[in-house]
Parts: C-alpha cells; structure tokens; sequence
C-alpha cells in the first residue's frame, strides 16, 4: 500500500501538466497538414426537403448515382405520443405496384390483426406485417395507381393498429396527406 500512493501523486501530476502542454503546441497551418477533415461517406442519411407535412429523406449514394429518396411521416396518438412511421418511395415502371411503402408500429402490435389503411373515410385495405426486430414491427406495402392517387388527392388516410394487450381497442392514427403530391413528385420527377 506505501508504494501505490507515491504512483497514484506522480500520475496525477503527469496528468495535470497535459493540459498545459496540448496548450503551448503549434497550430500553424503546417501542423493541420497531417489532420484528416474527412469523406462524405456513402449510405449517410439526409434530408432533402418539407413537402407540407412529409419530410423527404435521401441516402447519399456512390458518386456518379442518384441518391435514393423517400418520402417520411411520423405519426402520432391523440396525446401526442409517437406511435408510427411511414416511409413512401416510387417503384420501377411495370408493376402493379407503382409505390411502395415501410410501415413501421411498435413491440407489442398484434400482428394477427394487421394494420388497416383508408383514404378519407373510403374503402379500407389490410396490410400484413412482413417481420419485427428489436425497434418495432413492418409491413412491406405496394400502392397501385390508384391506391397512390387516393393519396395525391385525399386530405388524411386513416391507420388502424391493434395492441397486444388491448386487443378490444385499436389505435387509429391520422397520415395527413398535406405536402403529399409535391413530395411524391419531387421524388419521382413527376
């Protein structure tokens, strides 16, 4: 124990004079040259723009390639709370799905019971969930052309989730579709 003092004082005093050097060295220009200011790095995630109440995110990709877009909408419970998400981008040409879409409720939804999307109060569609991690639970969507021009021209889409444990009282959230049209056209050059 005598000798783990006298090292414990000198290692707090070498400690206490680093400060004091770090301040006295050269931070010329020259002495930047050997600093990395670093690389955008493909895959980073930003967002590009507001479209009324959708937010467009984009990942930077390689250069010399477009960087793939969606547009994005947080949703929220009565008391505010946040519940959901959706993510909506354009697909290839040729399908039957002209869009699609990441569904994303939380832990504990019960997925037997799938989520439910309707367009200002019109006929509503069942979406299954696809899988769930340790963030929440899916649904992988595909929007034909009219599903999506439902959407351009509707005022609020209507989802329904069911929890597990109030199986007898489904959630329902409101998408607003403010900013919608401009966001899926600014995604899709239409």
């Amino acid at each position: 124990m005598s000798i783990i003092r006298p090292i414990a004082v000198a290692f707090s005093l070498l400690l206490a004079t680093l400060p004091a050097h770090a301040q006295t060295e050269d931070t010329t220009p020259a002495a930047e040259a050997d600093l990395s200011l670093g690389q955008e790095v493909p895959g980073t995630p930003y967002v590009a723009g507001q479209h009324g109440d959708w937010e467009q995110r984009c990942v930077r990709a390689p250069e010399g390639q477009d960087d793939p877009c969606q547009i994005y909408q947080l949703l929220r419970d009565q008391d505010g709370n946040s519940v959901a998400e959706i993510s909506i981008f354009p697909l290839p040409e040729g399908g039957q799905a002209v869009a699609g879409a990441t569904i994303a409720t939380p832990l504990e939804t019960l997925l037997t019971q799938q989520i439910t999307l309707s367009v200002d109060g019109g006929t509503a569609k069942r979406y299954p969930y696809n899988y769930c991690d340790a963030a929440g639970c899916y649904a992988r969507v595909g929007f034909t052309a009219s599903d999506l021009s439902a959407l351009k021209r509707g005022a609020a889409a209507t989802m329904r989730i069911v929890p597990v444990q109030r199986s007898d009282q489904a959630v329902l959230l409101t998408l607003s579709l403010s900013g919608f049209t401009a966001g899926y056209a600014a995604l899709s050059g239409n």
